[in-house]
């Protein structure tokens, strides 16, 4: 072989030889689960929810499959009070575990929370009329029917009862001084 041939060989054989070397290693997955999320609880116990959250996320990467992580950071995101986040968060569990009553909870207390919130700024503003009123008194008859109550906000506490689940799970608004109730245009 002549050494215009073997000139380029050698040089792609480098130039190869260079191209592997600057590959990065692959960076090392956690062995299990468990580990992060006890690291994650850690953090969550020294105070550190933005690190807790953090390794929650990256346990969520690595492992796709598992709906710990997707229902830890949902139940740190509504203890926050970022109800969106926690409802997105709450349906990746959901979608990992379609039976999981806490994802259900989260997602739907959160939801409920944020529409309370807006119902009652429109409510504030004077501005639920029309199609939205009609809407949100559709909701709050859904809501009713779903709680087994009459009214959503009572009008008199005659006896107090003992609190159920889904009870202390949302508090429910409190009569506005003179005008009445905040949602009295539900009922």
């Amino acid at each position: 072989m002549s050494m215009k041939h073997l000139l380029p060989t050698v040089v792609s054989a480098v130039l190869l030889t260079a191209c592997a070397a600057n590959t990065p290693a692959p960076v090392a997955k956690p062995a299990s689960i468990n580990v992060v999320m006890q690291e994650a609880d850690a953090a969550l116990k020294a105070g550190y929810n933005d690190k807790a959250f953090t390794l929650f996320k990256s346990a969520a990467k690595d492992f796709p499959a598992d709906k710990a992580p997707w229902l830890r950071m949902a139940q740190l995101r509504f203890d926050a009070s970022n109800y969106g986040e926690a409802i997105v968060n709450g349906l990746e569990a959901l979608e990992r575990d379609p039976d999981d009553v806490v994802a259900y909870s989260l997602v739907a207390v959160s939801g409920l929370r944020v529409s309370s919130r807006a119902l009652a700024d429109l409510t504030q503003k004077n501005n639920l009329s029309g199609s939205v009123r009609s809407e949100a008194q559709d909701l709050a008859k859904l809501l009713r029917t779903s709680l087994g109550e009459e009214q959503l906000v009572p009008a008199k506490v005659v006896k107090p009862r003992t609190p159920t689940r889904a009870a202390t799970a949302a508090p429910v608004p409190k009569p506005a001084a003179a005008g009445g109730g905040t949602f009295d245009i539900l009922k």
